[in-house]
């Protein structure tokens, strides 16, 4: 451990160049920035020192928004960025599980200062690595003080949202958008997660998920995941606002599911059940089974190219990889351990049924859709009961049910394929459905209640 002398020394020699060369500011402030890698000198770490830390932040700040304004070049931008990033370091080391640092940083506004020299930095519209590290510097600052501070993540919140937050979020640097995505999750709580959810303020949640697309980081996908389907599925009445905000989105939702569903065949291996990249694809399903069930959502849904096709080609994957090897996709009918019940894929298969059913509901086009892509003898080869995807029985029957709504062509093949034998009668009277004949013709039907 560093002696505790050395912290007061160094404070001392930051305090003497606050107003001096940047070389001098930049040595002072990385001296610091190593002492305070130590919890005991964090805990005694005087206030004047932040305070130091602030004026060298917003000298800097202003020494690069003067040069700009006057469009005159500035031969020290390159220690300029180098001091600001050291700064950040400095006040990102005192942070760690330091409470106390943590209120006197907020106090002093080092919150709001470090916002607006983000935004700063952003507007120099440079790529150098020595802006990039700034711009990482101060978000995990930003990220350390909100840190189980509830204070510090409602000034964050004040200050960053949603500006700050759409601003790094759409950087080509992968750290950049890991380091504002943890800032943003940081701050989260109940009353939060409405405002994200607004409908003005949703493109910050779909920016994350943009980045899980394209550049695969999903750690932060699969919770946002979770918050839109909360929204999704409320019993509260949507307003007119909320739906057009989630129409304008649900093309961007199912083309991230049509582009990356095949990743969920990862988890036929144990080894990767927790693979991130398939979970966001079961939490995109779900959300799209939500989002199909809503009257007002559905008829837009239902239009989309490729989203039935790509449920139909999901499920016969899943089927097969299912029937080729014994794993989550396997039809079972007795569990054989708590690890199954638990796994992320179960229901999956019921739930891409739920999804075709919800898209076919009263559309004549996706039920000939299906009939054209065989998709009818896949769903009937799905709907004997099975514990890795409950309810599925329930699922197959409804969509068939929608299937088969006044649509001729799609009974008749139901009624041919189990008199040839390729339908199970059991499993179509557990539909509540029989094959009639007359006038020579095969007739799919609801059997009607007998009276109890």
């Amino acid at each position: 451990m560093a002696a505790a002398g050395a912290l007061p020394a160094a404070a001392a020699r930051l305090g003497s160049a606050v107003a001096a060369a940047p070389e001098a500011r930049l040595e002072s402030v990385r001296a610091l920035a190593g002492l305070f890698r130590e919890a005991q000198l964090r805990e005694m770490a005087e206030e004047s020192v932040f305070r130091d830390l602030l004026n060298i932040l917003m000298s800097t700040s202003s020494e690069i928004e003067q040069a700009y304004k006057d469009s005159c070049e500035m031969v020290d931008l390159d220690t300029c960025l180098l001091l600001i990033a050291e700064c950040f370091r400095c006040l990102r080391n005192a942070c760690v599980e330091c409470a106390k640092n943590q209120h006197v940083m907020r106090n002093l506004g080092l919150i709001s200062t470090s916002v607006h020299l983000i935004k700063l930095l952003h507007g120099i519209q440079i790529k150098e690595e020595l802006l990039l590290t700034a711009l990482r510097c101060s978000l995990q600052f930003l990220g350390n003080i909100a840190a189980g501070n509830g204070d510090s993540q409602n000034s964050i919140w004040k200050c960053a949202f949603p500006d700050l937050f759409l601003t790094c979020l759409t950087y080509s640097d992968e750290k950049i958008v890991a380091y504002c995505c943890m800032v943003l999750f940081t701050c989260l709580n109940a009353e939060k997660v409405r405002e994200l959810l607004d409908p003005r303020n949703l493109t910050v949640a779909l920016h994350v998920l943009k980045v899980y697309k394209q550049q695969l980081e999903s750690e932060w996908s699969v919770t946002l995941l979770e918050l839109i389907m909360a929204k999704v599925s409320e019993k509260n009445p949507v307003t007119s606002e909320e739906m057009n905000a989630f129409m304008r989105h649900a093309d961007f939702l199912a083309g991230c599911f049509q582009e990356k569903c095949e990743a969920v065949l990862k988890l036929t291996s144990a080894a990767d059940a927790e693979d991130e990249e398939a979970l966001v694809t079961i939490r995109l399903l779900d959300v799209l089974c939500e989002m199909t069930s809503n009257n007002g959502q559905l008829e837009h849904l239902q239009a989309l190219p490729g989203l039935l096709e790509t449920a139909i080609d999901t499920l016969r994957l899943t089927h097969l990889a299912g029937k080729q090897a014994v794993n989550i996709f396997t039809a079972t009918h007795a569990m054989t351990g708590q690890e199954e019940i638990s796994h992320p894929a179960v229901g999956f298969k019921s739930h891409l049924i739920r999804l075709i059913g919800n898209l076919c509901y009263k559309n004549k086009e996706n039920q000939d859709k299906v009939y054209e892509l065989d998709g009818i003898p896949l769903i009937l080869d799905n709907c004997s009961i099975d514990d890795n995807n409950p309810f599925v029985n329930q699922w197959a029957v409804y969509a068939i049910r929608n299937l088969t709504e006044q649509n001729e062509r799609n009974q008749e093949l139901i009624a041919q394929m189990e008199e040839k034998g390729l339908a199970d009668n059991s499993a179509l009277e557990s539909m509540g459905l029989e094959i009639e004949k007359g006038d020579d013709k095969l007739i799919l039907r609801s059997v009607r209640k007998k009276p109890s």
